[in-house]
């Protein structure tokens, strides 16, 4: 059992730095629009063969993913944020909930999950992508001030 875990294993929680650079996106809750993490946390993976990986589930062919064979993944896999914490500690797997609206955003598991996409991917703190929302900065010179 997990009971105590590094420092160094979380990712800092947007909340609380105040200044994000100008080229990653923050992504927040889509129902209280609380920050949940930053694009320098998402982890990368190939992507996996799609449906086919899927077969011990009985998945048949007319269960596609996609409709034009190009499979997406539906969900970020991060490293483990600052307000996960809580969560994670004493059990292998579970939900991720919103800290401040506790609306369900995704789950995590120690052993890994599979993606969409097929991928398996360990370990996996996976969030849904329709349940947040994508916040990019706009560089501030190019603006001009508003004539009145």
């Amino acid at each position: 059992e997990l009971q105590d875990l590094p420092r160094e294993v979380f990712a800092v929680d947007p909340t609380s730095v105040c200044q994000t650079s100008n080229t990653e996106v923050l992504y927040r809750c889509r129902k209280c629009r609380r920050a949940l993490f930053r694009s320098s946390s998402i982890l990368s993976h190939t992507e996996g063969s799609g449906p086919t990986a899927f077969a011990h589930k009985r998945v048949t062919n007319s269960a596609q993913l996609c409709g034009d064979g190009r499979e997406t993944c539906t969900s970020y896999f991060t490293e483990p944020v600052q307000w996960m914490e809580p969560a994670l500690l004493g059990v292998m797997e579970g939900q991720l909930l919103c800290p401040k609206c506790t609306s369900k955003l995704g789950s995590f598991s120690w052993r890994g999950e599979q993606c969409s996409c097929g991928r398996w991917v360990t370990p996996a703190f996976q969030i849904h992508k329709s349940r947040v929302d994508e916040v990019r900065t706009l560089p501030a010179g190019n603006f001009q001030a508003a004539k009145t």
